[in-house]
């Protein structure tokens, strides 16, 4: 099982993080405008927002097992659907791709909730650490890739639908489990009721959705933004890349403090400083762009954790975890959506 969630972790984030090197690839083939490219990016965060709500209802039904199952077959279906060389589908393809990706954001949570109870900070540690690494592989040779298949950046996303499969064949041995949440597991401080109303999960809900609002236009436009400065596209996806590894970073550090902390306040003020940080050097200090994208990784990757984490240890039992996690990611994913939008209109 612990295979299979890294697997699933290594199918949430490269998908769609590997597009930002090759856009201008995209752009030509479509003549797209800024605004156009960075629906791009916007597309699978409205899957995000849209789909969240509906995951912890369809693991209720289905079971979590079934369900993630089927949300990686989803994925595989919207990558192949991107690859065709029509900008209908690569449109459609991003937002299945999203659709699919949005129930695996929402349940993996729940699913460390129900049967990682004492282990919560650590396993939550762990798949951040492999949805960074394998997003900063697939950034560092998206543009390689594309450039050994004579540009045809279409068979270097469809590609990514190898992930996916490689995840279903090892969570296969699931399907057939259906457990349920049994008892309150350790932590908890939300009430039973709605969540819509309670101040904890508001302030869970905008943590993780202000940060994803910072990090995915990073994961959009941090490439054009380095190529503007006159570094080549290479370099550019390979510092792409390098951002992507250094959100790996806080998970080696974090997961001890993080169980040891029974308040995690200052180090949710400290993760938001180094962010801004970096943020105003890249304005300010381009030069130092491979600080400043080192730590804006590590900034961004801190603060997914730990909103990861809050989502587990707030929650009373695996079915809140869940429901919290949706509204979590509806909220805050949408918000994250006219991020890059707004990116591509202002360029």
């Amino acid at each position: 099982m612990v295979v299979g969630i890294l697997l699933i972790a290594a199918c949430l984030r490269t998908p769609i993080t590997s597009v930002a090197p090759i856009v201008s690839h995209i752009r030509q083939s479509f003549a797209l405008s800024t605004a156009a490219a960075g629906a791009l990016t916007t597309l699978p965060l409205l899957a995000f927002a849209l789909m969240s709500p509906f995951a912890a209802r369809l693991a209720r039904w289905q079971g979590i097992e079934r369900t993630l199952f089927a949300a990686l077959a989803v994925m595989i279906a919207g990558a192949l659907l991107r690859a065709v060389d029509q900008l209908a589908c690569v449109y459609l393809g991003t937002f299945v791709l999203g659709a699919g990706i949005a129930v695996g954001n929402v349940l993996l949570p729940s699913l460390l909730k129900r049967d990682f109870p004492q282990r919560i900070a650590g396993m939550t540690a762990a798949y951040v650490v492999i949805m960074g690494v394998v997003a900063a592989l697939g950034s560092a040779l998206i543009v390689p890739l594309t450039q050994q298949l004579q540009g045809n950046w279409r068979w270097s996303l469809g590609l990514m639908s190898t992930l996916p499969l490689l995840a279903m064949l090892c969570w296969l041995p699931q399907v057939a489990k259906h457990r349920h949440s049994g008892a309150p597991g350790v932590g908890g401080g939300l009430r039973r009721g709605s969540l819509w109303r309670s101040p904890l999960a508001w302030q869970v809900t905008l943590f993780l959705g202000l940060n994803s609002f910072i990090y995915y236009i990073a994961v959009g436009w941090l490439p054009a933004m380095i190529t503007a400065a006159g570094y080549n596209a290479t370099y550019a996806g390979s510092l792409h890349g390098l951002m992507q590894l250094a959100t790996a970073v806080p998970g080696i550090l974090l997961a001890p403090v993080i169980a040891r902390m029974k308040d995690q306040r200052l180090l949710a003020c400290a993760t938001g400083l180094v962010t801004l940080v970096s943020l105003a050097g890249l304005a300010l200090w381009p030069a130092g762009v491979v600080v400043w994208v080192v730590l804006l990784g590590v900034g961004t990757g801190a603060a997914m954790i730990l909103g990861l984490a809050f989502i587990s240890l707030r929650a009373a039992e695996s079915h809140q975890a869940a429901a919290l996690s949706g509204m979590a990611q509806c909220v805050g994913y949408l918000l994250a959506a006219f991020g890059p939008m707004l990116m591509g209109g202002a360029a």
